[in-house]
């Protein structure tokens, strides 16, 4: 039976209250925190799931921990005392269960917990344990079985929500446990001498070495499972050098031995090309490996670093696209991102059931576990360093330069969506086909209808236009994620710093619309945008009031087509101020407010007027005094603003540093604003 040591951390499980045994005065309760359910989980290592059983055999089970006063925590948080709720008084198992009594604690902070486990509100628990040892059963064409036989319970913690039984996830503490895995195959999968004999060591490691390289199989049914033989606890047992040769009964067992080597080699060249593919290295390479006879973990090695040395030399670019499906890769990857959003803000990101695992965990950690599973296991990150692992987890094409942009991309993306840009309302939102000038037609008022008499023609009439231009134009910054940040576990770099770039863009935004009403530019006509011959300006400041008001909107509705004769009564919509002037605005404008007299009464259109304060116009000169009128947009042209085809908003592009040892994540902003027409403003310069 082959074994293998690897790490594991602490995992938890879900558990509960038993009802009707909490005691009052004592502040106790028992609890079943164990019964051996088999659960579906991941492995962290390779990304494929394994059923897990706890096996409550007394011999099995070790629990010193929980009767030596293990505490009870409030959602497995260990990171301060006032997270401890009480401790285990007691833990044993009877039935096939694990159960426990455990006492809360009198002080205040304690005591509303405690009193909600009495009335039965609370009722979950988790149970976090360490595994030294499973039994491994593999059959082929079933979800391998792992069989914890040596486990510790390390903790137990009431929690709001019971842990998912198939998500089970990893500790807040980074530290690791070794534990065993001792593998057995399916019986139908093995010849009958290597059921019924125990090899010398130097065989029972090529056994091991095999057992490694093939495909994952999974339990056999309960009664034909071998029990594990540890061949170190017989004194009798002595090396051989060299070892026996295994002598076969007849040449059908011979057969079956190499049936099993042409398999082997098949399956070190189906993997050799596997991997090929994946890292997309040429099949040459591929090729000279697999005539070489090189070893699977030898070659997948060198697979990684020819990915990792073209990659580089190409300075490959990445687009980020939503990726679909519902495989194990996507789940993993869609899990880890989370992990990290939730880690950044926990309150904007809750954390899924398939993120738990990756909770706690640095971001080192992560990038080993990416570039062993695609590198085929521990063997290709053992013994490097921790710039030497975050140089081949950025620099090779696993998924973790990708997750890491993806997690840079929604912290930017949310942060610029969030960011108030109070022009939207009043402007008018359009797209560039490209980067040359865009030429904006001022529609004026069609002509007049003519009677037509009966079999009578119609007639052709004009259409007045006036005409505006410009052009977007490309802001951008480059951000890096160097191999720095993952060995230092700096999470602000590709979360913090993005957030800041998404709200910088939104702010460009921002002052490049409220710049054209500050600026006062000159329109296509050569003449200024509020200005007294184009009839959108007051020809006095005053203050704002319903008479200022009712001026105003006389001024907008009286304005004449392009044709300057016909009346196309423009409705102002908007009232816009600095923030000097907002409370005074919406006082003004308050539905509720009852006048003093008659005269102070406002009238109910005035009232539909929606107020808009940008801080933006205080900066100007006289800005905290004057105040402008807007119309709807869809009824006439005011400020028009444009993004790229394609491009709304801010846009994240990345590749693989070569000025950086790292990845380079570009953050783009194609934007570019304009006022169209004049007369659907209006501008008082205040007092």
């Amino acid at each position: 039976m082959p074994h293998k040591q690897i790490d594991l951390p602490m995992q938890v499980r879900s558990a509960n209250f038993v009802p009707g045994t909490v005691n009052g005065e004592e502040r106790t309760v028992e609890m079943v925190w164990s019964t051996g359910a088999s659960v579906r989980r991941t492995d962290w290592r390779t990304g494929k799931p394994y059923d897990e059983t706890l096996s409550v055999d007394a011999a099995h089970v070790d629990l010193s921990r929980l009767n030596s006063g293990a505490p009870l925590l409030n959602s497995h948080d260990a990171s301060s005392l006032e997270s401890i709720l009480g401790v285990v008084e007691k833990a044993w198992i009877a039935n096939g269960e694990g159960r426990a009594t455990v006492r809360f604690s009198s002080r205040d902070g304690v005591a509303a917990i405690f009193k909600d486990v009495q009335e039965g509100i609370l009722r979950n628990v988790s149970v976090g344990y360490m595994v030294r040892k499973y039994e491994v059963t593999e059959e082929r064409g079933k979800v391998p079985l792992w069989r914890a036989v040596d486990w510790m319970p390390m903790e137990l913690s009431a929690v709001p929500i019971g842990a998912d039984p198939g998500a089970g996830f990893r500790s807040t503490e980074p530290t690791k446990h070794p534990c065993q895995l001792s593998h057995t195959r399916g019986a139908d999968e093995m010849p009958e001498p290597m059921k019924t004999e125990v090899a010398p060591e130097p065989v029972a490691e090529v056994a091991t070495r095999q057992a490694a390289e093939m495909p994952a199989q999974s339990k056999p049914p309960e009664e034909t499972v071998a029990k594990p033989v540890d061949i170190r606890s017989s004194a009798t047992v002595k090396p051989v050098d060299p070892p026996t040769p295994v002598r076969f009964a007849d040449s059908v067992e011979a057969e079956v031995m190499t049936r099993q080597a042409v398999a082997a080699e098949r399956k070190r060249t189906v993997d050799i090309y596997d991997a090929q593919e994946k890292l997309k290295v040429e099949r040459s390479f591929a090729d000279r490996l697999v005539k070489e006879g090189v070893g699977l973990d030898e070659a997948r090695r060198s697979l990684i670093d020819e990915a990792a040395r073209r990659s580089v030399s190409a300075g490959e670019i990445r687009n980020h696209v939503v990726m679909t499906g519902h495989d194990e890769r996507t789940i993993r990857n869609a899990a880890v991102e989370n992990a990290l959003l939730h880690r950044f803000d926990p309150t904007a990101h809750k954390l899924s059931d398939s993120a738990r695992e990756w909770r706690g965990l640095t971001l080192l950690e992560m990038a080993r576990m990416f570039v062993e599973s695609i590198g085929g296991g521990v063997h290709t990150t053992r013994g490097l360093t921790r710039y030497e692992l975050a140089t081949r987890a950025l620099h090779t094409e696993s998924d973790f330069p990708n997750i890491l942009a993806n997690v840079a991309n929604k912290t930017l993306r949310t942060a610029y969506e969030a960011a108030p840009r109070t022009f939207q309302p009043f402007c008018r939102q359009v797209t560039a086909s490209d980067f040359k000038a865009m030429s904006r037609v001022q529609l004026g008022e069609a002509p007049a209808l003519d009677k037509v008499n009966e079999g009578g023609e119609y007639k052709r009439g004009p259409l007045g236009e006036g005409k505006e231009s410009y052009r977007v134009e490309t802001y951008g910054k480059i951000i890096s994620i160097s191999r720095q940040v993952l060995v230092n576990d700096d999470l602000n770099a590709f979360t913090r710093i993005p957030q800041l770039f998404g709200v910088a863009a939104a702010n460009l935004e921002s002052d490049v619309v409220w710049g054209i009403i500050t600026a006062n530019p000159n329109m296509g006509d050569g003449i200024a945008l509020f200005h007294a011959s184009h009839k959108n300006l007051a020809a006095a400041g005053a203050a704002i009031s319903v008479a200022t008001l009712g001026t105003a909107r006389k001024s907008m509705g009286t304005q004449t087509g392009v044709d300057g004769l016909t009346i196309i009564n423009v409705r102002p919509a908007f009232i816009i101020v600095p923030a000097a002037l907002e409370v005074t605005a919406e006082q003004l404008l308050a539905v509720n407010m009852v006048p003093a007299k008659s005269t102070d009464v406002v009238p109910q259109s005035l009232r539909t007027l929606t107020v808009i304060a940008e801080p933006r116009l205080d900066a100007a000169v006289n800005g905290d005094k004057a105040w402008y009128m807007s119309a709807n947009p869809g009824q006439i042209d005011t400020i028009e603003y444009a993004y790229l085809e394609g491009q709304n908003g801010v846009y994240i592009e990345t590749r693989v540093g070569f000025d950086v040892d790292g990845v380079e994540i570009k953050a783009r902003l194609d934007f570019g604003a304009k006022a169209i027409d004049w007369r659907g403003l209006f501008k008082n310069p205040g007092v």
